[in-house]
C-alpha cells in the first residue's frame, strides 16, 4: 500500500484489503470492550451490589464513565495530533489505549462497591477512548474520500459483531467478572496486529500542532460560526446517539420487568444476534453505495427514520415477538447509519492537522448522551409513564437528529 509523503497530507491512494482487515480487527476488540460490560457485565454487577436501586446506580456508573469519555476523547486526539514519535501519531496512542483499557477492565473485575464500580469503569473508559481516538483518526489519515464509505462500513460491521461476540464471551464462555479479564486481554491482542503490521509514518515536527497546556485546553473548543457543517454533524450525531443511549441502557431490565422474559440474559443475547444479522445486510452495502453515488445525506436521514420506527414498535408492542421485530428493524437502519454517517463526518472536518482532535470532539456526541441519557431515561421509566413513554421519546429524538442532517451543506 502506498502511503502519503507526510502524515497530514490528504490521502489519494486506495487502502488495501489487508489494511482494512487489521483495522477492523482492532475495532472489533474496542467494541467488545465497550458492549460486553455495558450490555451484561455492568448491569449484573450493579444488581449484585445495589439490589432494588439497580437502575439508579447503573445510571450513575455509566454516566460517570461517559463523562470521562467526553473529557478524554478530544484530549487523546490532541495528543495524537501533536505526536512526532517514530512509532507514529496514531499507532503510539492505539497501543497506549489498548494497554490502559486492559488495565481498567482488570481493575473493574475486582470491585464490590458502587464507588469501586464507578472508578473502575472510568479507568476503563480512559483507555478505551484513547484507543478509539487513534483508530478513528487513522481513517481520514490513510483512506481517500472515495473509499471512506467502504472502510466505515467494515468498521461499522465490527461494531455490530463486537456486541454479539462480547455478549457471547461474557455469558457463555466466561461468566461473571472473569469476563472483564478475558475482554481486556482481547483488546490488546486485536490491536497489536494493526500496530505492528501497518504503516504509520512519523509526522515532521513542523507539520503538527504545538503541544502546550493552552493547546490541550483548547482541544474542547471549536467555532460554530467558522465550521457550520461540522457543528451540524455534531448536533445530529448527538441526537441520534442520545436516542440510542436512552433505548439501550435499560434494555436488560426492559426484558426482565416489562416483557417478563423468563431468561432475560439469554433473551438479550438473542435480540443482539437478530439485530446484528440485520445490520450485516446493510452496513457495508450502505457505505459502498454512498461511495459510488457520492451522496451521504439521504442514506443517513432514511436510516434515522428506520431506527425511530424500531423504538415505536417497542413502545406499542412490549412483547417478546415485538422486541425481536424491533431488533431486526433497528439493525437495518443502524447498519446504514454506522457506515454512511461516519464517512460524512470525515468530509466536514475543519483541518487535516487536527483530525484526531476534531474526531474526539465528534466522539463527545457519542459519549455525552451516555451521561444525559440516564438522567432523562430514569425519571421517564420511574415517574413519567414507564417504558412506552421512554421509547416514544427515543423515536422523537432520533427523528429530529435525522431531519437536521439537511442543514449540512458541503456534503450531498
Amino acid at each position: 500500500m502506498t502511503v502519503p509523503d507526510t502524515a497530514t497530507a490528504e490521502p489519494t491512494a486506495r487502502v488495501g484489503g489487508r489494511w482494512i482487515t487489521l483495522l477492523s480487527l482492532a475495532n472489533l476488540g474496542l467494541w467488545m470492550a465497550y458492549f460486553g460490560p455495558l450490555q451484561v457485565l455492568l448491569p449484573n454487577q450493579v444488581q449484585q451490589v445495589a439490589g432494588h436501586d439497580k437502575t439508579t446506580v447503573l445510571g450513575i456508573v455509566t454516566g460517570a464513565g461517559a463523562l470521562v469519555a467526553v473529557l478524554v476523547g478530544p484530549l487523546a486526539g490532541a495528543l495524537s495530533d501533536a505526536t512526532t514519535a517514530r512509532t507514529g501519531r496514531r499507532h503510539t496512542w492505539i497501543a497506549v489505549g489498548a494497554l490502559l483499557g486492559c488495565a481498567g477492565l482488570t481493575l473493574l473485575a475486582a470491585q464490590h462497591t458502587v464507588l469501586g464500580l464507578t472508578l473502575g469503569w472510568c479507568a476503563a473508559q480512559i483507555g478505551l477512548n484513547t484507543l478509539q481516538a487513534g483508530l478513528t483518526a487513522i481513517v481520514p489519515d490513510r483512506a481517500p474520500v472515495r473509499q471512506r464509505g467502504l472502510v466505515s462500513g467494515w468498521i461499522g460491521l465490527t461494531q455490530s459483531i463486537g456486541v454479539v461476540i462480547g455478549v457471547l464471551l461474557v455469558t457463555l464462555v466466561v461468566a461473571g467478572t472473569g469476563g472483564y479479564l478475558l475482554i481486556g486481554v482481547l483488546v490488546v491482542l486485536t490491536a497489536a496486529p494493526f500496530v505492528l503490521a501497518t504503516p504509520d509514518p512519523p509526522a515532521a515536527p513542523g507539520t503538527v500542532p504545538r503541544l502546550s497546556a493552552r493547546a490541550l485546553l483548547g482541544s474542547y473548543r471549536f467555532s460554530l460560526r467558522d465550521n457550520p457543517d461540522f457543528a451540524w454533524a455534531w448536533i445530529t450525531r448527538f441526537l441520534v446517539q442520545l436516542g440510542n443511549a436512552m433505548a439501550t441502557l435499560y434494555l436488560l431490565y426492559f426484558l426482565r420487568d416489562r416483557v417478563g422474559h423468563p431468561d432475560p440474559d439469554t433473551g438479550l443475547l438473542l435480540l443482539i444476534v437478530v439485530y446484528t444479522a440485520a445490520t450485516l445486510l446493510t452496513v457495508v452495502v450502505g457505505g459502498v453505495l454512498s461511495d459510488r453515488t457520492g451522496r451521504r445525506k439521504p442514506s443517513v436521514i432514511v436510516s434515522g427514520y428506520v431506527m425511530a420506527a424500531a423504538a415505536v414498535l417497542l413502545a406499542f408492542w412490549p412483547t417478546w415477538t415485538g422486541a425481536l421485530i424491533a431488533a431486526a428493524v433497528l439493525g437495518l437502519g443502524f447498519g446504514v447509519y454506522l457506515s454512511v454517517d461516519q464517512a460524512l463526518i470525515t468530509q466536514v472536518l475543519p483541518a487535516a492537522q487536527d483530525r484526531a482532535r476534531d474526531l474526539g470532539i465528534i466522539n463527545i456526541a457519542n459519549s455525552a448522551p451516555q451521561v444525559l441519557g440516564p438522567a432523562l431515561a430514569f425519571p421517564i421509566v420511574a415517574y413519567l409513564g414507564g417504558y412506552p413513554v421512554l421509547y416514544l421519546t427515543v423515536a422523537a429524538v432520533t427523528v429530529l437528529g435525522s431531519v437536521l442532517v439537511t442543514r449540512i451543506r458541503s456534503v450531498a
